[in-house]
């Protein structure tokens, strides 16, 4: 044998030895990271469950876990903190002319008078007088509402939505905005690149007319660059700093009733007037600066009462992965502990932990009139599952949880007694509580609230209540999937 063949042969006998060590090395390589990536989770994940969850699965399946991880199991927005201490130093001036103007004109809510309002510590905000408040019901009457108002505006357009498609409902916006920039009017508009795929076709026909419109760019900075976790979900609308509309849809034919597998799509917003249009204005322009890196141009800071003279009391609630406590999470809870007659709570997914059905349970303990609104169908089989293993918790102390069978029920809706409402863009699960940027509108008015009552009860005329035992009824792997899918609650 010559040495050639010699060495060819030691090779081949050296091949699979290679190979198996480079397996070796890369199975230890992995299950180093997950446990390296553990510690991580477990320091910095926010609910002990999810630390739980995600410990487990990155020390038995590192492979997935770990990138996985790194994508979606961040709970805290650091770079956001750092932009928001820089942007609240520029906006000083702005911030204290704007209380200023409050004081004076005696439009700051004496929230000594009831426990409503204590949340405006977690608001950072101000409650306020002085506001009118316009309940708007479904996709017709909400595009058109704001489709007016932007076509009213004479000083600034200020846009944000998680999701803008780019059909018939989107090309409206955008032919509006068009209008209105080519008049000489500042637009900004501002959507998630998670929710919104926009197009170039879309975007270009904008910044040509000079409309600045950006994403909210969670990727950017070295240490953001593959997070995922993070949606600014806020839906937002402001004109001139003197009429703004928040809530539950974002733009697109499905919002407008179209949707093509639900058919009938219901949504809730509303239009505000009044100083509360200036913190929600608030919430945009550090999102805004997030976005840019840059101050907003100047815009209306000045609190004008609502024309009308309605003197409403409100308070607006952003929330999101960059609060020093769980702000969304601590307003809810609070609001279901107020609640001394009824608690009726409408959202599109409902998927809370457990400190909520105790808040619950406890509601309806003491007497209160407690009633759950949820889709039949959702768009997540995940949540349909997960929202099933709660309802024996719920009916064991008394708690109704109807089902809404017209189409898909999408509005975050909640009415506590008789005087105190809540609109805005947060579901009652995990990823609105801690992960996303959500906005929520508190409205203390006994007129308002009957408004929004009338409209929630309109919405179980169209429901089914959930009948005691009725999962019981279903397949032994159906109860086995639902309690699986529970287990999957703290990073739904």
């Amino acid at each position: 044998m010559s040495s050639r063949q010699r060495l060819a042969r030691l090779v081949r006998l050296l091949a699979p030895r290679r190979r198996t060590t480079f397996v070796a090395s890369i199975v230890v390589l992995a299950h180093l990271l997950g446990a390296l990536t553990s510690v991580r989770a477990i320091m910095e994940v926010r609910t002990a469950q999810g630390a739980v969850a995600w410990a487990i699965s990155l020390n038995t399946m590192p492979y997935v876990a770990v990138p996985a991880y790194w994508v979606f199991g961040r709970s805290n927005f650091k770079g956001y903190v750092t932009a928001r201490r820089t942007h609240h130093a520029e906006l000083k001036g702005f911030w204290d002319q704007f209380h200023r103007a409050l004081k004076e004109q005696d439009l700051v809510f004496d929230s000594e008078r009831t426990d409503y309002f204590v949340t405006e510590e977690l608001a950072k905000l101000p409650a306020t007088v002085g506001n009118d408040a316009e309940l708007l019901i479904d996709g017709e009457t909400t595009f058109a509402s704001i489709f007016g108002g932007i076509t009213r505006a004479r000083d600034y357009v200020l846009v944000q939505f998680y999701i803008i498609r780019e059909d018939a409902v989107g090309l409206e916006l955008q032919d509006r905005l068009l209008e209105r920039a080519r008049a000489g009017v500042p637009c900004y508009v501002l959507y998630d690149e998670i929710g919104s795929r926009l197009p170039k076709s879309y975007t270009q026909p904008l910044r040509d007319a000079g409309v600045v419109i950006l994403p909210f760019n969670t990727t950017q900075g070295a240490t953001n660059r593959f997070q995922l976790n993070f949606r600014n979900h806020r839906k937002i609308v402001i004109v001139d700093g003197i009429e703004a509309w928040v809530g539950g849809l974002n733009v697109g034919e499905e919002y407008k009733g179209l949707d093509p597998k639900f058919g009938y799509w219901r949504d809730t917003h509303m239009r505000v007037s009044g100083p509360i249009v200036q913190c929600v204005q608030v919430a945009f322009a550090e999102d805004w600066h997030w976005a840019t890196k840059e101050t907003m141009p100047k815009l209306n800071w000045n609190p004008v009462p609502a024309a009308n003279g309605a003197s409403k009391a409100m308070l607006c609630l952003p929330s999101g992965p960059v609060d020093s406590v769980e702000t969304c999470t601590l307003f809810f809870l609070h609001a279901i502990n107020s609640a001394r007659k009824r608690l009726w709570i409408a959202s599109p997914y409902f998927v809370p932990d457990e400190q909520f059905i105790s808040a619950l349970q406890l509601a309806a303990l003491r007497g209160v009139d407690v009633r759950i609104l949820i889709p039949d169908e959702t768009d997540s089989g995940l949540v349909q599952l997960s929202t099933w293993s709660y309802m024996e918790e719920l009916q064991e102390v008394g708690i109704d949880v109807y089902r809404y069978t017209k189409g898909f029920m999408h509005h975050k809706v909640m009415v506590i007694d008789d005087e105190y409402c809540t609109i805005g863009t947060a579901n009652f699960d995990n990823r609105s509580f801690r992960l996303n940027f959500e906005l929520t509108m508190g409205v203390r008015d006994l007129a308002f609230t009957e408004e929004v009552a009338t409209m929630l009860e309109s919405d179980f005329a169209e429901a089914r209540l959930v009948a005691r035992g009725e999962l019981d009824r279903r397949s032994a792997w159906y109860r086995f999937w639902v309690r699986a899918a529970r287990l999957a609650a703290p990073v739904q």
